[in-house]
């Protein structure tokens, strides 16, 4: 049965996809895909096309319909969607929003100042955006740092939340239980391979929230196995003098997030009314000097440079005369769900605050397990 038509509620285009799209060039490619650039011919707005031979979809079928009837059910400011679906005999196309606004670890290394109420204002996004997916009875499973994306390179920009190759569609009454995710943002349950709910999205969300206040995360050790027992025990600590300017309230915030026991932990209705989130208890004490430190630290690039580089599509633009001002409503916003690293031609190019060479990497918009 040809992809799209299994009743997901979504269907392909079977005419051929260069008829409506310029193909420009090659932003990435993953293990079994390859990620363009390319400009919509009626309207000229560009987009990013993920490139799937079918070949390759031999045996993971499963994943990309998963991923595909997620995407397609997701309408929401603060998400990356899936804006068309395109099938010709040898290939599977999802045309994404295109996001240009780089990393959330990037963006606030730059920054120049950067408080609590900053942060705040993040989760707050993230937050209302999880809770869409909650609502619809989707799980994220894997919320970390490297899939939010800002959607422009506005100083205001929004966040972005991508890549949902290994999101779950909850059914009536189904459990999940299948261990996946990112060590060091997966909830205790998942580790201890016990079932589970949204309520590890929730956890993931308390994770993030505690490294964008000190730059550093809440576990880590070399050995995996010791990093697991911490998470399994939830041992973390607010640490001085990096936790010494944060306030009790964004303590108490994560705290409630990164709680052990998952029918305790709040859920992202009960976290949006937090008063660090919706009150004014989130401090404008300019914490940027230590956070920024500590990031770069403790997030080497070969390690969390793991999402879209955003630059490459502002050089491609430069390149085809598109200039780097995106007008109308979703002009800039990268995603496709493999992780592949750049080509040559993007890795001769330098770029002091993005680095190069092996170490970048794009984000697609779809899982390659």
């Amino acid at each position: 049965m040809p992809l799209g038509e299994d009743g997901n509620g979504w269907k392909k285009k079977t005419s051929d996809i260069k008829e409506h799209y310029d193909f420009k060039e090659v932003l990435g490619t993953g293990a079994f895909s390859e990620v363009v650039l390319a400009e919509e011919k009626r309207t000229q707005r560009l987009v990013a096309i993920k490139c799937i031979p079918k070949k390759a979809l031999e045996g993971k079928e499963n994943n990309i319909e998963n991923e595909i009837a997620v995407l397609h059910r997701i309408k929401h400011p603060n998400i990356v969607s899936l804006e068309d679906i395109f099938e010709s005999t040898s290939h599977l196309y999802l045309v994404m929003q295109l996001v240009s606004g780089g990393e959330l670890f990037d963006r606030i290394v730059e920054k120049g100042f950067y408080t609590e109420r900053d942060a705040s204002q993040l989760i707050h996004q993230i937050l209302d955006a999880v809770k869409y997916l909650h609502d619809m009875g989707i799980v994220h499973r894997d919320l970390k740092p490297e899939n939010l994306l800002y959607y422009s390179m506005d100083e205001d920009s929004k966040i972005m939340i991508s890549d949902f190759g290994l999101s779950k569609i909850e059914g009536a009454g189904s459990v999940m239980s299948t261990a996946c995710g990112t060590p060091g943002y997966v909830a205790p349950e998942v580790l201890a391979q016990k079932p589970y709910s949204k309520a590890v999205d929730c956890w993931s969300i308390g994770v993030i929230s505690y490294i964008l206040l000190c730059g550093y995360p809440p576990f880590y050790d070399e050995n995996d196995a010791k990093l697991f027992e911490q998470i399994l025990k939830a041992e973390y600590e607010f640490d001085s003098p990096y936790w010494d300017d944060i306030s009790d309230s964004a303590k108490d915030f994560i705290c409630h997030l990164m709680e052990k026991d998952p029918l305790k932990r709040y859920t992202c209705e009960q976290a949006l009314q937090h008063p660090w989130i919706c009150g004014d208890t989130a401090l404008d004490k300019n914490i940027h000097e230590s956070v920024s430190a500590q990031i770069k630290k403790n997030f080497a690039k070969s390690k969390w440079k793991q999402a879209f580089n955003a630059t490459a599509v502002v050089r491609h633009m430069r390149k085809l005369q598109l200039g780097t001002s995106l007008e109308g409503p979703s002009q800039i916003t990268p995603t496709s769900p493999c992780h592949g690293h750049l080509l040559p031609e993007e890795e001769e190019e330098e770029d002091d605050d993005l680095g190069n060479g092996e170490e970048e990497s794009c984000k697609l918009a779809v899982h390659s397990e």
